[in-house]
């Protein structure tokens, strides 16, 4: 595999993003409903998830819809990173950690990113910021995230940059349950379904609400770049992710280019070649983009603040047309190659 980080003449690099379906450790229950993994299964599993991923060859990677750090571990290793390069804090199996105990995820999988560049500094985005916090229905205020966003800040050939991964409430209606999961409302009655959806809408918006404003005092009145990645189960242009990134504002307003974010697919230098294969979910039959890559102003060529650009993305999606069976993952990966400038 190709190391771009030990490139610094060239000061490139590849960021990729992937959702990798409930990667878990073997002989482990990550849902109660759910079957573990036999050896063979999750050997079958690592390997297919390496395949994949061998081929975007990234020097970074976010990764959604991971319940032990240990299997993310196997999976950078066996892609030629190291066990150090994987940031994962809510999936830890580490016996101290404050956040699982070493039992790895909890009731829902946590993302994560493997980088080969230094680590700086991390964090997690927990609690929903005030003002984004709004009352779902039959539900109360939703005050924190269901899957926290993690942040991290790398050097990259002597540039910092914040990598934020996310992964963003499902549009899957949300249905009322006892404490013991047991169903609260009739799945079949139409009202109570659109109802149900409403939560998830309402939760996925005060999530990518609360993202943006943690954004803008990351990105106000600073030079240092932002990627923004990851599975926000919805298009680019749709309200919540547009939430996220208030690209359209810039039309408006050229002052808002500091603090908003823009699709690397729509600003990349060979934008266009890749239009017709641009997906990355098949959602009830049909091919969206739902996993997302934005960058901040710095990645623009034409911002007299541009610190590099985006050459090209890439989207690897062939295994989505196989039998369902057949897959290790029902997303595809999106990866973007970014220059520094000189």
């Amino acid at each position: 595999m190709v190391n771009h980080a030990n490139n610094s003449s060239q000061k490139q690099f590849y960021i990729a993003t992937a959702n990798l379906l409930n990667f878990a450790n073997p002989n482990r229950i990550y849902y109660e409903n759910a079957p573990a993994y036999n050896n063979e299964e999750y050997d079958h599993k690592l390997r297919g998830i390496t395949d994949l991923l061998a081929k975007a060859h990234a020097d970074i990677i976010a990764v959604q819809e991971v319940w032990d750090s240990n299997a993310l571990e196997a999976l950078a290793v066996s892609l030629g990173f190291k066990p150090e390069h994987v940031v994962i804090p809510l999936a830890s199996n580490d016996s101290a950690s404050p956040y699982t105990q070493g039992k790895g995820a909890q009731n829902t999988p946590a993302v994560g990113i493997i980088s080969r560049f230094e680590q700086l500094e991390s964090s997690l985005l927990e609690e929903v910021v005030p003002k984004a916090v709004i009352d779902i229905p039959d539900v109360g205020p939703y005050q924190r995230f269901n899957r926290p966003p993690l942040v991290l800040r790398v050097n990259v050939f002597g540039q910092p940059i914040t990598i934020i991964t996310a992964h963003l409430k499902s549009k899957r209606a949300f249905f009322l349950r006892d404490e013991n999961g047991h169903l609260l409302e009739d799945m079949d009655d139409p009202n109570i379904r659109i109802r149900a959806k409403l939560r998830s809408l309402c939760m996925r918006a005060s999530e990518a609400a609360s993202i943006r404003m943690s954004i803008i005092e990351r990105l106000h009145h600073t030079r240092e770049p932002l990627i923004l990645l990851g599975d926000m189960n919805d298009v680019t242009g749709s309200v919540t992710t547009q939430l996220m990134t208030e690209t359209g504002e810039v039309t408006y307003d050229k002052g808002m280019r500091d603090v908003a974010l823009f699709d690397a697919a729509r600003i990349q230098a060979r934008y266009g070649w890749m239009k017709d294969v641009a997906y990355t979910h098949i959602y009830q039959g049909m091919p969206e983009v739902i996993d997302q890559l934005f960058v901040s102003e710095e990645f623009l060529a034409d911002s007299k603040f541009s610190l590099g650009q985006v050459e090209r993305v890439d989207y690897f999606n062939d295994h989505l047309k196989w039998d369902y069976a057949d897959r290790v993952t029902d997303h595809g990966i999106i990866r973007a190659k970014i220059k520094l400038n000189d």
